[in-house]
């Protein structure tokens, strides 16, 4: 349900904090008006007027922004204007010292993050600044098997049945889970994309990551996170090394564990690309396990293959 998505952003007080300090950031820099694009219930448009903005211009194409003028009239906060579009719609919007735009999934490029931000610029005004203004991807491996006991729990079924075909299926997708740091294995997060959003950049995506392996182990995926930086100094995280907010992690399957030696090491390759707006995303990652110069296990999943028309 679409309002049970809101009431969990709703009490997410990490994000709250984030956003809030970063707004005072900017409004103290200047910025007095704001497109909020994405704007859902309106909530940060409303932080951005009690901290000194003049005018929001709140942006959604859903019906909760109907729900929106009616928070910001019982809680008597004027200067809103409230546009039913999304931004990608809009023509001739007015210019605004700053743009927001909290369209990020648990997959950060999932919500058309990019397609928003690349095209928020026409809403700016000379100097003005885009919040988030920039994005990192993360990516650790996995240890733990309880997503793996969920992936096979259709295993028991039992009656004869041969469902391999189904787990092949069901291993070519992301997942959302509340990944804990005791479920990754015991080396530094890697870095495999960033984005500054302030320049030209592309909506197709594509990073490695590698790391040495000090110690025997098994590994059977990959935990995904996002930092967005919001304004100088000001970072949202959604790492599992981090207090939690309302978002989680994406696990990533691989089709069989792989087995790892000391001395060997683990390679993660990962491509994906969004759709405009909520078009989509189209996801292939690989691994690789490496030993003496060689590469001695591969395999890749697309996401394309966990679909079933």
């Amino acid at each position: 349900m679409l309002i049970d998505f809101h009431r969990k952003m709703l009490a997410d007080r990490v994000r709250h904090d984030a956003f809030r300090h970063a707004l005072a950031a900017h409004i103290g820099a200047g910025a007095r008006t704001v497109a909020d694009l994405g704007a859902g219930t309106g909530v940060l448009s409303f932080f951005a007027r009690e901290l000194g903005a003049r005018e929001c211009w709140l942006y959604d194409p859903g019906s909760v922004l109907a729900l929106a003028e009616q928070l910001a009239s019982a809680n008597r906060i004027d200067g809103l204007h409230f546009v039913p579009l999304h931004s990608l719609e809009v023509e001739d919007p007015p210019p605004v010292d700053l743009v927001v735009a909290e369209v990020l999934g648990n997959f950060a490029y999932e919500e058309g993050v990019l397609d928003t931000l690349r095209d928020a610029k026409r809403f700016l005004a000379p100097g003005g600044r885009l919040m988030p203004s920039a994005l990192a991807q993360w990516v650790q491996p996995v240890t733990s098997d309880r997503y793996e006991q969920e992936l096979a729990s259709f295993r028991t079924v039992g009656h004869g049945l041969d469902l391999a075909a189904l787990e092949r299926v069901a291993r070519n997708n992301m997942y959302v889970h509340p990944i804990e740091p005791r479920d990754l294995l015991d080396v530094p997060p890697a870095r495999w994309d960033a984005v500054d959003l302030t320049g030209e950049f592309s909506s197709a995506r594509q990073g490695t990551a590698r790391w040495p392996l000090t110690a025997a182990g098994r590994v059977h995926g990959f935990a995904l996170w996002w930092d967005a930086t919001l304004a100088p100094g000001v970072t949202l995280t959604t790492s599992p090394h981090a207090e939690r907010t309302h978002w989680d992690q994406i696990y990533l399957p691989l089709a069989t564990p792989i087995d790892h030696a000391a001395g060997d090491a683990l390679e993660f390759e990962l491509a994906c690309e969004t759709g405009g707006g909520e078009g989509g995303i189209a996801m292939r990652w690989t691994a690789r396990q490496q030993r003496g110069g060689g590469v001695v296990s591969e395999q890749t999943l697309d996401i394309a293959r966990g679909y079933v028309d």
